[in-house]
């Protein structure tokens, strides 16, 4: 497996597997799901998930990096093969591209600020471009204000610049924990989305076929409930 090391900027880890004669490539997000570790490789749960589907599916794998914001249009025109970067399944990605089943349950996104009394609900709000808690605050009464990454995000509560974050609860839960009461939730917990899954183009229905199949049967045999509980804790969402 080759490994690109981590630049200044923000980017995505994708994976390329190749079949015979053909080129598969997988999209990993830094977003609490995986990382570049001190020894400049590629960790976290969808690294380490994505290398077992890769063997149950006889793929050869090679991580590269590419920016979030590209990666659907990279997706679509053959750039790389698949995504694998901690993306929501939605009804609006749905309708450019196709999915797996997901491989992390559906969990709530939520509200994080400096202040109890924060305003979430007509305030300025931060979130990641392109994701679907920046569709559900643009669809509100908050003021959204958009980051490349989800650290930018959080800084923007640290710094005053952002009244609250929108984001994952998984993600924003270690971060409240680890502020020493310099962040909290506030508001409710809100649903989004169908859980986590591989984005693929819609003609590949083939290779959507492999990916299914392999994570149908880390689910049946619980070597994926071991993965999100190993990365995600005990109280994370299981199958």
């Amino acid at each position: 497996m080759k490994h690109i090391l981590r630049s200044n900027q923000r980017h995505d880890i994708y994976r390329k597997y190749h079949v015979q004669d053909s080129e598969i490539r997988d999209l990993l997000g830094e977003c609490g799901y995986n990382f570049i570790n001190d020894a400049g490789e590629v960790d976290g749960f969808e690294s380490e998930l994505g290398d077992e589907l890769c063997m149950r599916a006889e793929l050869t794998c090679e991580w590269v990096k590419n920016d979030w914001d590209s990666i659907i249009p990279n997706l679509v025109s053959s750039n790389y093969d698949t995504i694998m970067a901690g993306m929501s399944i939605t009804d609006e990605r749905d309708e450019v591209i196709d999915f797996t089943q997901n491989y992390f349950p559906p969990t709530a996104s939520a509200y994080v600020a400096a202040a109890e009394g924060a305003d979430w609900e007509n305030g300025i709000v931060a979130a990641q471009t392109a994701t679907i808690q920046a569709g559900h605050v643009a669809s509100g009464d908050a003021v959204l204000v958009e980051f490349a990454t989800p650290e930018e995000t959080v800084a923007a509560v640290r710094n005053g610049e952002a009244d609250a974050v929108f984001a994952d609860a998984d993600y924003l839960a270690p971060l409240v924990e680890a502020s020493g009461g310099e962040l909290m939730f506030v508001g409710p917990d809100v649903p989004l989305g169908g859980g986590v899954g591989m984005g693929l183009r819609e003609s590949d229905t083939e290779l959507k076929e492999k990916f299914d199949a392999a994570i149908t049967s880390m689910k049946e045999d619980g070597s994926l409930n071991a993965l999100l509980v190993k990365w995600f804790g005990e109280a994370t969402a299981q199958y």
